[in-house]
Order: C-alpha cells, then structure tokens, then sequence
C-alpha cells in the first residue's frame, strides 16, 4: 500500500513498463518513507483513441509517452505529496524519457479500516501492520 495504477497509450515494450513500474515505486519509497516490499502496482493499457487526457486549460503538451497514475493510500501530508509529485516527474524523465508534461497524477485517499492485504483481515486495525 499505496496501490498505484497506470494508465498508458498502447507501445512501451515490457522492459519500458518493468522500468515506469520500478522508477514510481522508488519515488513512492523515497516521498513517503513506505517499505520496499510495499509494492502494489496495475499498469492498463489503451489504443490512443480509448485515452484522452487533456490540460484542463493550461497549455500543457501531451505525448503518446502520456501516463496517468492514480494512488490510492491512506491520507498523506500536502507536502510529502508535492514531494512525490516533484520525484516521480524528475525520475521518470531522468530514467525513463518521460517529460514531466507527459505525467498526471490524482490521489484518493481512504483509511486503515479500508484495507485488507489478505486472510480476511483487516490487517492495520489488527495491528498486524
């Protein structure tokens, strides 16, 4: 946890995806202090015309190298998700060749009771985790 799931234009081979998938899971490590085994990751893949993503007015240039995340986690401070968001986009250019133009991400927020990581349990009210 966090779970973290892409959304892609059709293209990348599967080592592009494996290293997209291993660059967002290192900057969630590094932003929120999460363990590295803590790796919850689902990749979509679109044709180009199944996937619009627009600026929402603010002129900003989207390529076929487009990549929406959306993260789903317990609640995360305002500044470790800036944090995040500056990481990832530096990472994924540096990295992967992806301009930080190309990289749109939304959270959702939920709580300890809304996760269950197996057997049934409820593991963080159990204080399992």
């Amino acid at each position: 946890m966090p779970l973290m799931q892409y959304h892609v234009i059709k293209g990348r081979t599967p080592e592009q995806i494996a290293l997209l998938l291993d660059t967002a899971h290192d900057a969630m490590v590094r932003s929120f202090g999460v363990p590295e085994g803590d790796r919850y990751q689902t990749l979509q893949e679109y044709e180009p015309s199944h996937l619009k993503a627009l600026d929402t007015g603010l002129g900003i240039p989207r390529t076929e190298n487009f990549v929406l995340l959306h993260v789903v986690s317990r609640p995360r401070g305002k500044e470790a998700k800036q944090e995040f968001y500056r990481n990832l986009c530096d990472d994924l250019q540096a990295k992967c060749g992806i301009a930080p133009s190309d990289v749109m991400i939304s959270f959702t927020e939920n709580s300890d009771e809304d996760w269950s990581f197996g057997y049934g349990r409820a593991q963080f009210l159990t204080g399992e985790l």
